[in-house]
C-alpha cells in the first residue's frame, strides 16, 4: 500500500470538528456492501480511502448514511489475551453507553491527516487513547461493515490487530475502563459487547492463530 498525499475536499463549511468520510457509493462501487469482516480487501479499501478522502462536520456525518465515517479499530492483544474496555454511562456516544468494546480507535479528524496510511493513523489514535509502555506491532486483518444499526450504517471499520510485548496498558479516557481478558473471560461478556466487538470476537474465534 503506497502512501499518498490525500486531496482534501470540503462538502460544507466547517462549523465544528471535521472528520474523514467516504461516499457510500464510492466505497461499494466495485464490491457490494457485506455484513461482517472482509479479510481480503484491506488494501483495496485503504486505497479508496486515501484517494477519495472527504471531510464533514461530525454531527452531519452521524445522521447521513450516504457517507461512511472511517474508523481505525485496533484490537490489542498480549499473551493471547484481548484488551476489553467498557464505556461508562457518561460516554459521549450514548448509543453505545455501558457496552463492552474490543476496539481502540476513533474518527480521523482533518487535522490528523498530514501523510501516511491507515496503519500510521491508527497508531496515532492508539497513542491518544491509551497509556502503553512496550514494543508493539500491527497487522491489518480486515474491513468491517455492519448496516444493521443506526451506528453501523454511518461507519466503516478498518480492523487492525496490535500485538504488545507486555501488559502495561491502561486507557486514558475517563469515560471508559479497560483490562486484558482471556478468551473465556471475553466470551462471558459477549452479549454485552457492542456489535462491532461481537463481529471482531467471532472473527478471532475463527482465526485463533492470530493471537499466537
Amino acid at each position: 500500500m503506497q502512501n499518498t498525499q490525500i486531496q482534501k475536499q470540503h462538502l460544507v463549511q466547517p462549523t465544528q470538528e471535521d472528520i474523514l468520510v467516504i461516499p457510500r457509493m464510492v466505497l461499494f462501487q466495485q464490491t457490494a456492501a457485506w455484513h461482517g469482516i472482509n479479510p481480503t480487501m484491506f488494501d483495496h479499501y485503504a486505497s479508496i480511502i486515501q484517494n477519495n478522502a472527504t471531510y464533514m462536520p461530525r454531527s452531519h456525518a452521524e445522521t447521513n448514511p450516504a457517507y461512511k465515517q472511517i474508523i481505525p479499530y485496533i484490537l490489542f492483544t498480549y499473551d493471547q489475551k484481548l484488551f476489553m474496555m467498557q464505556r461508562k454511562n457518561s460516554a459521549s456516544e450514548q448509543r453505545l453507553a455501558s457496552k463492552f468494546s474490543l476496539g481502540i480507535g476513533g474518527h480521523i479528524r482533518q487535522e490528523d491527516i498530514v501523510s501516511g496510511n491507515i496503519l500510521s493513523w491508527a497508531d496515532r489514535e492508539f497513542e491518544e487513547e491509551i497509556h502503553y509502555y512496550g514494543a508493539k506491532s500491527c497487522q491489518a486483518i480486515g474491513v468491517l461493515n455492519d448496516d444493521t444499526s443506526d451506528v453501523g450504517q454511518v461507519h466503516l471499520g478498518m480492523i487492525i490487530l496490535m500485538k504488545g510485548s507486555n501488559d502495561h496498558i491502561a486507557i486514558r479516557d475517563e469515560h471508559k475502563s479497560g483490562t486484558l481478558l482471556t478468551i473465556d473471560e471475553c466470551r462471558k461478556l459477549y452479549y454485552n459487547m457492542e456489535s462491532w466487538s461481537q463481529l471482531c470476537f467471532d472473527f478471532i474465534m475463527q482465526n485463533q492463530d492470530l493471537l499466537k
